[in-house]
């Protein structure tokens, strides 16, 4: 397809199409995650209502024009996919008046793009999932899908979210944050306060996704390793005690002219034997994870998850989607996450647990940008 994505009038009768920039890649470990989602965003995106600008960021963080070929970002086992640097240069609006986004090309020259009705940040990770994009967007009057500033940077730091939800009166799973800084000065201390949650516990980069630096520890001979593993990702890292029950998630998606949010219905990661959902298990189809939605959930089961998913979700401010994903116990529910921006490719639970509900994939990416245009922020 042509990298021609100025806006097309509409012919006479017809309602006019919006512009929705679709923006990925970008700085975080989840770069290639947030292009397999653009993937499949510009594949089944509504091109009857919307005119697309994919706007990819480099891993050095240059907002670039791509092409819109959705098969230049599908991910493979083999090679995950990239924004190149193709050496355009994408300038926002000059101020919140104008709207009106422009193109530097590789030889100088400058091309406008036209008044862009909506951003999709589909971002993943930091300096795109944690307030960073989103306050951009805002300083320049740009209308955005998914969570605001507030819920997207507490969103992104796990100890921030676990403190969120225990205020809110919901279950998490206990656990510690350990920053470098203590590591370093006293790893015997940090080690006996880790073990005190007992084995295994799982040691997270706090502002990391995607299973990205997430490593299973069973003995304290194993947590210096994965000490450096999540350290490598952030400046600090959780450590929580593993919480025996089945994984469940649920989709989040906000109400309409301010009304409350909507829930789908359960899908389930049933693991293998010692297994948990890592990088591979989610994207690349390695063994020892099936994704089963729904999830075989009792009535009073699935109204509960549903009631906490939504109190979570506002719990955090949340506005746009999330999936909240919990553990089943023989006591109840327990949270792990809340994710603002979630895995979005056709194939990911979000968009399947939709399609479980009732909602198709080309049918919610359309009612996430309907959501980000009525958003007052």
């Amino acid at each position: 397809m042509s990298t021609d994505t100025t806006s097309t009038p509409a012919a006479a009768g017809d309602t006019p199409k919006q512009t929705v920039v679709v923006l990925f890649g970008g700085r975080s470990s989840e770069h290639a995650i947030s292009c397999a989602t653009a993937g499949g965003v510009l594949a089944a995106i509504d091109r009857t209502r919307f005119d697309v600008l994919p706007v990819g960021i480099t891993r050095e963080g240059a907002f670039t024009l791509q092409p819109d070929d959705a098969s230049r970002f599908a991910l493979s086992a083999d090679t995950l996919p990239a924004v190149v640097d193709n050496g355009t240069r994408v300038h926002w609006p000059e101020s919140a008046e104008s709207r009106e986004l422009s193109v530097v090309e590789p030889d100088g020259g400058v091309r406008l793009l036209g008044r862009v009705d909506v951003v999709f940040p589909i971002l993943h990770g930091r300096f795109g999932e944690d307030g960073t994009v989103q306050g951009l967007l805002e300083l320049v009057g740009l209308p955005y899908v998914g969570a605001g500033l507030l819920a997207s940077s507490v969103g992104m730091d796990k100890h921030f979210t676990k403190t969120v939800l225990q205020e809110a009166g919901i279950a998490v799973a206990p656990w510690r944050t350990v920053r470098r800084r203590e590591w370093l000065a006293e790893p015997s201390a940090v080690a006996d306060a880790v073990a005190a949650l007992g084995f295994p516990v799982f040691v997270k980069p706090a502002r990391a996704g995607s299973s990205v630096g997430v490593s299973r520890v069973d003995s304290a001979e194993q947590l210096a390793a994965a000490m450096e593993i999540g350290l490598a990702e952030d400046h600090k890292v959780l450590v929580e005690a593993a919480v025996v029950g089945r994984e469940i998630e649920c989709a989040v998606i906000g109400g309409r002219d301010g009304g409350a949010p909507r829930t789908s219905v359960g899908g389930e990661i049933v693991l293998g034997s010692d297994a948990f959902y890592d990088f591979e298990s989610k994207y690349l189809g390695a063994p020892g994870a099936d994704l089963v939605c729904p999830a075989d959930l009792s009535p009073d089961e699935l109204a509960e998850m549903q009631r906490l998913a939504a109190l979570a979700f506002e719990s955090v401010d949340g506005t746009g989607l999330s999936r909240v994903d919990f553990f089943l116990t023989d006591d109840g529910w327990v949270i792990n996450e809340i994710n603002t921006m979630p895995g979005f490719t056709p194939i990911s639970m979000f968009p399947a647990c939709w399609l479980a509900s009732g909602l198709s994939y080309p049918e919610l990416i359309t009612e996430l940008i309907e959501l980000g245009l009525e958003t007052e922020r």
